[in-house]
């Protein structure tokens, strides 16, 4: 088990407020863990905002509930990694294939932005949740 040396929780309703809060979240983060390197800062914190981002905008609430977004966030040795989750949201676990689609050249740019700053991109269903796993090999400190 890799040892947690920071770690930032986060839950609210999906409005844009909430990205606002997990801003601050990110940089309470990097306060905790400022060994972090900044270009690692940076890529994880675009990625994490982008993916929390797309459950504000285009996640679905089952019926009669509200959607929900959390956030955990880690840090590690070696790893940076956000368990994001669209809480009381439809079902959608399926990611579209790497890559631009052709046909509509918004759609999926936001997901192909986050594949290309974090190591990996997974989402599985948990209940009557969504959740988004990305994570983030941090680069080697420099000799």
């Amino acid at each position: 088990m890799t040892e947690i040396l920071a770690r930032r929780c986060f839950r609210d309703g999906a409005t844009a407020d909430a990205i606002e809060a997990l801003h601050t979240e990110l940089d309470g983060l990097w306060d905790d863990a400022s060994f972090v390197p900044a270009m690692d800062q940076m890529a994880f914190t675009t990625a994490v905002i982008e993916a929390a981002s797309n459950v504000v905008q285009h996640g679905v609430a089952l019926a009669g509930r509200e959607l929900q977004l959390g956030v955990e966030l880690t840090v590690s040795a070696s790893v940076l990694e956000a368990r994001i989750s669209e809480i009381d949201a439809v079902s959608h676990t399926q990611l579209p294939p790497a890559g631009l689609p052709v046909d509509d050249m918004e759609s999926g740019r936001g997901l192909s932005l986050i594949r290309a700053l974090v190591t990996t991109v997974t989402v599985e269903r948990q209940g009557d949740t969504n959740v988004w796993v990305l994570s983030r090999v941090q680069a080697p400190p420099e000799s």
